[in-house]
C-alpha cells in the first residue's frame, strides 16, 4: 500500500499550529487584509475560536470574523508584499466569499500541498476577491497556508479566502480537480509504506 512519505509525521507535528496564533504573542505589528478590501493594522489582537478582536490604544476593541481574513503578514513586510499582489479582474468581478459555511469553500487537500511545499513549487494562489499571490509553500496547517513571495516575503494565506491555486503550468490543485488527476500519486514521495513486522 502506498502514501505520501513524511505526510503523516508532518501533519502531526504542524497541523494543530496556527500562525496566527503566534502572530498574537510575537509583540510585532502585523497588517490584515479582510473581505471588502480592508486593512487593519495591529499589534494587539485577541485570537479567539471564530473571532478576532483588535484592540488598537486609543481606538474601540473591533471584534471581526475569521472568515472576513484572507491574508496576513508583519507590518515591516507591508511595502514588498503590496508590489507582489496582483488582480484577477474576472475573479473580483464574481463577488465571491467570504463563505460561512464549509461546504461553500474551495478545498485544496493535505496530500497535493505536501509535495507541493517539498518540492519548492511556485504556485499562483487566487483569493476569493480576486487578489494573486505568487510564491512557494513554506507551511501549512488546518487553516493557513504559509508563503514565501519574492525574496522570501512571508504571507499567511487563510485556506478559507481560497479559491484557487495552480503552478506555473496552469495545474490545478483545488479538491475537485485532484479527484481526478491525482498529481500527489505522480510525486517520488508517493511511496509503498514501511510492512509492519
Amino acid at each position: 500500500m502506498k502514501h505520501l512519505k513524511g505526510l503523516k509525521e508532518y501533519l502531526a507535528a504542524c497541523y494543530e499550529e496556527a500562525i496566527l496564533e503566534e502572530a498574537r504573542t510575537s509583540g510585532k505589528e502585523w497588517v490584515f487584509h479582510l473581505h471588502g478590501d480592508r486593512i487593519v493594522r495591529s499589534a494587539f489582537f485577541q485570537n479567539e475560536r471564530y473571532e478576532l478582536i483588535f484592540e488598537n490604544p486609543g481606538q474601540d476593541p473591533e471584534t471581526v470574523h475569521k472568515t472576513e481574513l484572507k491574508f496576513f503578514y508583519p507590518a515591516e513586510h507591508e511595502a514588498a508584499v503590496q508590489s507582489s499582489v496582483k488582480a484577477d479582474k474576472k475573479m473580483r468581478s464574481k463577488g465571491l466569499g467570504p463563505y460561512y459555511y464549509t461546504k461553500d469553500r474551495f478545498f485544496v487537500k493535505n496530500k497535493s500541498l505536501f509535495p507541493l511545499m517539498l518540492d519548492r513549487e511556485v504556485v499562483f494562489v487566487t483569493l476569493l476577491e480576486g487578489e494573486i499571490l505568487r510564491g512557494i509553500i513554506s507551511g501549512f496547517n488546518r487553516y493557513e497556508i504559509s508563503l514565501h513571495l519574492k525574496g522570501g516575503t512571508p504571507v499567511t494565506i487563510l485556506r478559507h479566502a481560497l479559491a484557487a491555486l495552480r503552478n506555473k503550468k496552469g495545474r490545478s490543485f483545488l479538491k475537485i480537480d485532484q479527484e481526478r488527476t491525482r498529481d500527489w500519486k505522480k510525486s517520488v514521495y508517493y511511496q509503498e509504506a514501511p510492512q509492519a513486522c
